[in-house]
């Protein structure tokens, strides 16, 4: 089957070339016919157009081979080369319009040399555009096979990342308040549903995303019981068309009871949320903070941050704004995307 459609595909490109070829010569001949018939005195100037054509056809031809030769090696074009060859096609297309007011017996002995010129850099300019343009698909694929690659990798880190820091949780509360952890696990089961089965797009629906920070909230709600200091505020959203990348607002929520859990102050204060503004979703978590937290952080402090600030850059390059602002009192996230 496969072999089949590369010979199909031969045949169409090889039908497209004389189809090409077949106009480069009428295009020539129709503009040379006038010139040879008034140079030759009508003496077989129709014959000698058509041979001029097919003569101008196969410099073109063997201008490309030139061009493939030059560029076999290269991994770009560099615009240096098709600004002198663009050049040298000028001159040529001046030199044939001077010739043009010479005498008869002197256009035809100086004719021929830069109209061969001509043919032969006219196939090499274009096939430099054609090897420029295929190098510059070649490298956006190479670079979006990367950027893909890097993105699942990202996201295949995000739910062993919140699993083990949920299970760090439970083992604190399993010594110190063990009548908590059933409800937990209960919660825990579907935040890992979510994570696991529902994040395999690259976007979610935004209403999703929510509920699933829904969870996640009641399952912090109880952990923490009557110590949260808790305002979430976020826009009604039902439409599905509204999307997002999956678990990308979890990581600032989660950094948020992370460092909030760890203040010296009896209350744990966060505030989230989250709203559209014309073509934008914004979203905003602060909280309670201690900037001495950060120097008894473990080295996987910040690996959640980290993995989303990379997602960000990939999955919305040039349409986002993260600010972080880290006070001695407070830490506030905000964050501006796109919507999809």
């Amino acid at each position: 089957m496969k072999a089949t459609s590369s010979i199909n595909l031969f045949q169409t490109s090889r039908i497209l070339h004389l189809l090409i070829a077949a106009a480069v010569v009428f295009v020539v001949y129709f503009l040379l016919e006038p010139y040879f018939e008034r140079v030759l005195a009508g003496k077989h100037e129709d014959q000698v157009a058509l041979l001029a054509g097919v003569y101008f056809v196969g410099g073109i031809y063997l201008g490309r081979t030139f061009s493939q030769l030059l560029t076999v090696n290269q991994t770009r074009i560099p615009n240096r080369q098709l600004i002198i060859l663009l050049i040298l096609i000028l001159f040529c297309c001046i030199a044939l319009l001077l010739i043009n007011t010479l005498p008869s017996f002197l256009n035809l002995v100086i004719f021929i040399t830069p109209f061969t010129a001509l043919s032969i850099l006219v196939g090499m300019f274009v096939k430099h555009i054609r090897t420029a343009i295929t190098l510059q698909l070649k490298d956006a694929q190479v670079s979006a096979e990367q950027s893909q690659s890097e993105l699942q990798l990202l996201q295949s880190q995000l739910s062993p990342h919140f699993l083990f820091n949920t299970l760090n949780n439970l083992y604190g509360l399993s010594l110190t308040d063990h009548e908590k952890v059933p409800p937990l696990l209960l919660k825990l089961s579907d935040l890992l549903r979510y994570s696991v089965y529902e994040t395999k797009a690259l976007w979610v629906p935004l209403v999703d995303e929510l509920s699933y920070l829904d969870n996640y909230i009641a399952f912090e709600k109880i952990r923490l019981g009557d110590r949260l200091n808790l305002r979430v505020q976020w826009e009604s959203i039902h439409d599905p068309s509204v999307q997002i990348a999956p678990m990308l607002l979890i990581v600032f929520v989660e950094n948020a009871f992370k460092h909030s859990k760890n203040t010296v102050e009896s209350k744990i204060t966060i505030e989230i949320e989250l709203k559209r503004w014309a073509d934008s979703i914004l979203f905003s978590v602060r909280n309670s903070y201690e900037k001495l937290e950060a120097q008894t952080l473990n080295k996987n402090s910040g690996l959640g941050l980290e993995n989303a600030r990379k997602r960000l850059e990939l999955l919305y390059p040039g349409e986002h704004t993260l600010t972080i602002n880290a006070q001695p009192t407070f830490y506030q996230v905000l964050l501006q995307l796109k919507k999809k």
